[in-house]
């Protein structure tokens, strides 16, 4: 079953976070994720949820999108991005 990893991120340092974005598609595609959306334009159709920037990845399962976020692969990325910006993950079954 697929699934797929949503990130809302409020990016405080952009220049740093570029250098996320150059890193993170390598170890995505090492766990078979790939982007389903990527900051692109946002339209809130109902409550207040504001997010600057949204993210979606869709991997194979839930199990292999963990094994992404957790990989050695993906580490040096991650750090970038906690340096960088604010982000709530989370990981949700698919159907």
């Amino acid at each position: 079953m697929p699934a797929y990893l949503i990130s809302q991120i409020d990016v405080h340092d952009p220049a740093g976070y570029e250098d996320y974005r150059k890193l993170v598609g390598a170890s995505l595609a090492k766990y078979g994720g790939k982007f389903v959306a990527r900051g692109g334009r946002i339209d809130v159709l109902e409550g207040d949820w504001k997010p600057k920037r949204v993210v979606i990845c869709e991997f194979e399962s839930l199990e292999r999108a963990r094994q992404w976020y957790e990989s050695p692969e993906y580490r040096p990325a991650m750090d970038i991005r906690q340096r960088t910006s604010d982000a709530r993950i989370i990981v949700v079954d698919g159907i």
